[in-house]
C-alpha cells in the first residue's frame, strides 16, 4: 500500500496507527518494541523513528511505500 506523507516526515507508531495496521498509537508502539517492524528492509527499535517519502515499511506481511505529495 502507499501512504501519503502530509509533512516532511511522520512517526513510525503513527504511520502504522494511520494505514490500521494498529488500532492505536499505543499498539504501534508496542508493535515496534516487539521488534516486528522492519524500515527499508531492517528492524527499527524506534517507535518514532522519523519516516521520510521513499521509506519502506514492512509489518505483519504488510509493505507500506512512504511517498510525496504530488
Amino acid at each position: 500500500m502507499e501512504f501519503e506523507l502530509k509533512g516532511e516526515y511522520i512517526a513510525l507508531c503513527d504511520l502504522l496507527k494511520m494505514v490500521g495496521i494498529a488500532e492505536s498509537g499505543g499498539r504501534g508502539k508496542s508493535m515496534v518494541a516487539e521488534g516486528i517492524v522492519k524500515v527499508d528492509g531492517k528492524v527499527e527499535l524506534r517507535k518514532t523513528a522519523k519516516i521520510r517519502a521513499g521509506q519502506v515499511v514492512e509489518c505483519i506481511g504488510e509493505l507500506i511505500t512512504v511517498v510525496s505529495p504530488i
